[in-house]
């Protein structure tokens, strides 16, 4: 009987099964492919995870280029992961690999068992399900109807310097004053190589990957641009449920822990392993329904909770706004005090930060647009 089974291998998983392990536990990763390769593109802010090593980095952008009604140089480090390093930093010694996929899972007073589809069964005292949306052992399927959609293309640097007119380009809304509107998003990669994709940041139900593609193609068109790289599809849930109550510990984006504004969740993940892992460690001889209580605690404390709340309002309000007035709103964020954009952004358990940030974008708004933050 394992003390933790964690069922998926992505980056969350790996991280909270290596985090489990090196707390002592005998800790089982379940995955379909566990060692399969992983193939997207991963960014973060450097101050949000200080301690990734350089290994786990294929790219560092000392400032980024941020361009809504005009162009700000943000001066924040911007990471790009490499995700074959990533993988080696979370991965520990001890973590045993099943092949297999997760279909149906039991509890008793004693542990819990997971069903596999081959009908082979997995004993452990917590288990956690980072299987992404489905939530395959969390529960029913986590019911969203935002979502965050890119389509890119990986191409040569010299190809795309036209493109990369700073170390890195988060957003370039330039000519998105139309329906659907969708940025620019221009990052360096390893291997010489650049990113250029065509997100549409939220969006119910997502922008199509054949329109993402289109707009892509005719942004590279404009630029001179050949449009025959190596192609990238993203779809983020952006406005999950909440888990419910239950055994199972769901992490990662099963967690509902994506930025419902901005849909990033790697930093959160790799930063929260360590502490669901240390309470169950903690708690695990109390019993196992306590040590899954505790981990669940651990990953939506009542302050990140509060800041879920106010981010999920900005969602709704940013939703809600035509082109011309989404436009706008990004030109004053970008215009507000460094600390403020970090809190809101990365601040997960910073209520006074992220409430403070959310007011001065409000006192500095024009009433047309106060009345549709409003709405939201």
């Amino acid at each position: 009987m394992a003390d933790v089974v964690v069922a998926g291998a992505g980056p969350a998983g790996v991280a909270l099964a290596g985090a489990c392990a090196r707390h002592g536990l005998h800790t089982v990763l379940l995955d379909p492919a566990p060692s399969r390769p992983w193939t997207a593109t991963y960014g973060l802010w450097r101050d949000e995870l200080p301690g990734l090593p350089e290994t786990a980095i294929a790219s560092a952008s000392p400032s980024v280029l941020a361009v809504a009604r005009s162009a700000r140089t943000l001066q924040r480090e911007y990471l790009v992961a490499d995700t074959a390093g990533l993988r080696a930093w979370l991965t520990a010694d001890g973590v045993e690999h099943v092949r297999g996929e997760a279909v149906h899972v039991v509890h008793g007073p004693g542990g819990s068992t997971v069903t596999l589809a081959d009908g082979r069964r997995l004993a452990a005292g917590v288990v956690a399900d980072a299987t992404g949306a489905r939530r395959v052992l969390g529960g029913a399927p986590g019911r969203t109807r935002s979502a965050q959609a890119a389509y890119g293309l990986v191409l040569p640097r010299a190809r795309a310097a036209g493109l990369l007119s700073a170390p890195a380009v988060l957003m370039d809304w330039r000519g998105a004053d139309r329906p659907d509107p969708t940025f620019a998003y221009v990052v360096p990669l390893a291997g010489d190589r650049v990113l250029v994709e065509e997100t549409s940041l939220a969006r119910s139900p997502a922008l199509t990957m054949a329109a993402l593609a289109a707009r892509l193609h005719a942004r590279l068109a404009a630029a001179g641009v050949p449009a025959d790289g190596t192609a990238e599809r993203v779809r983020i849930p952006l406005d999950l449920s909440l888990p419910r109550p239950g055994r199972v510990v769901p992490f990662g984006v099963a967690a509902a822990m994506v930025h419902p504004a901005t849909g990033y969740s790697l930093a959160t993940s790799l930063t929260l392993a360590p502490r669901v892992a240390a309470a169950v460690a903690a708690d695990l001889p109390r019993g196992p329904a306590t040590a899954a209580r505790s981990a669940r605690r651990e990953i939506w404390t009542p302050r990140a909770l509060a800041v879920h709340r106010l981010r999920r309002y900005g969602l709704r309000a940013m939703e809600a706004m035509p082109p011309s007035a989404l436009i706008d709103f990004f030109e004053l964020f970008f215009g507000l005090p460094p600390e403020a954009q970090r809190a809101f952004t990365s601040g997960r358990e910073d209520l006074a930060g992220t409430s403070a940030a959310m007011s001065a974008l409000f006192r500095q708004a024009p009433w047309r647009l106060r009345a549709r933050l409003l709405g939201g």
